[in-house]
Order: C-alpha cells, then structure tokens, then sequence
C-alpha cells in the first residue's frame, strides 16, 4: 500500500456564507462542533447583514461534507435558505490550527 495522496485528502480551502435564519440559533456553535468532528480548521462568524460566514480548511471530501451540511443542516432552530461556497482553491498546507468563532 502506498502513501499518494489519495483524491479525497487533496487540501482545499473554501470560503461560505449563509443565508437565512442563522444568527441567535447558536449556528456558530453548532459549525464549530461540526467542523472539529470532520477535523476541519477554519473560522465562523456573524455578519451585520444577518449572515454567517466563514473559510473552510481541510481534506476535499470532509470539505464537501462540511458544505452540505451547511447548507442543509446547521443548527437545529435555523433556517437555511441558501449557501454561497466561492474561492475555493488547492492549499500546500492549513492556515489554521482549529476551528474558531470569532465574535
């Protein structure tokens, strides 16, 4: 068995935003356990626009699990009605060592 870098462990990083009822739902939270069970690093916040944004970091196919679930679970009380993924690129290595909130 080899070592090469499989497909699905090709470091990528992406930026998200999403749209909807996100804010006072603990969504931050919830993103943040999510994205340390898939060992993600990266970071979310809250916008003044009534958003959550964020940057993800990691293998591509966790990345891909984390973005569904963005955009089709978060937290239990939110509502989301679209996310955005956009600057997506190949990255050498991780910018972050966890996965933050930041206020």
């Amino acid at each position: 068995m080899g070592f090469s870098m499989a497909e699905g462990d090709t470091l990528v990083s992406v930026d998200y935003e999403i749209f909807g009822k996100v804010q006072g739902v603990f969504f931050r939270k919830y993103t943040q356990a999510e994205g340390k069970k898939l060992g993600l690093v990266g970071w979310v916040q809250n916008t003044d626009q009534g958003t959550v944004q964020g940057q993800l970091q990691g293998p591509i196919s966790k990345v891909r699990h984390m973005q569904e679930w963005l955009e089709t679970r978060g937290s239990p009380k939110s509502h989301i009605d679209r996310a955005n993924f956009n600057n997506e690129k190949v990255i050498s290595k991780l910018d972050y060592s966890d996965f933050q909130i930041v206020k």
